[in-house]
């Protein structure tokens, strides 16, 4: 049996009890993607156009400290959502991402996405509300990553005072 992407969308964890004439909706603005190990998939600064729904394989999120190298942040896997910034302007990718195994993706045009939040807002505050966890979880991760880079304590961690 052939699974289109709207099979898929309905399937990912990320739009769970999303109804399907919704799901319709977005499935016109996704296709299926493979990527490589060592692709790059995101690059921070670059237009942010889309957005990935990993069904497989593993990417590796990370920022560029200039001179202090280049800093893991976090690794999606399937189930997870990649990339946040098509939908906050200026639509710019603030990370970079890179595939470290063979990874397939559900890949969404953001300026399609766009365009079906402005023309149905309750889809659109339904999507900014699903992202708003990405982006609480993809902060939490950088957070930890930057106070182990630069070698602060994290408040409440033993050792770190009252």
């Amino acid at each position: 049996m052939i699974r289109t992407v709207r099979d898929l969308l309905e399937d990912h964890r990320f739009f769970r009890g999303l109804d399907g004439e919704r799901l319709d909706l977005l499935a016109g603005c996704g296709r299926l993607e493979v990527f490589r190990p060592q692709a790059r998939l995101l690059r921070e600064g670059q237009p942010a156009d889309r957005f990935f729904l990993v069904r497989s394989g593993r990417v590796l999120v990370e920022i560029d400290l200039g001179p202090r190298g280049v800093v893991p942040v976090e690794t999606v896997g399937a189930g997870d959502v990649l990339g946040w910034s098509w939908i906050v302007p200026p639509y710019r990718y603030r990370f970079d991402a890179v595939a470290t195994a063979l990874t397939r993706t559900i890949t969404m045009d953001g300026a399609c996405l766009r365009d079906k939040c402005e023309q149905d807002p309750a889809l659109g505050y339904d999507l900014l509300r699903r992202f708003a966890g990405v982006l609480a979880h993809r902060l939490a991760a950088t957070r930890m990553q930057l106070c182990d880079v630069y070698g602060y304590p994290l408040a409440g961690a033993p050792g770190t005072g009252p």
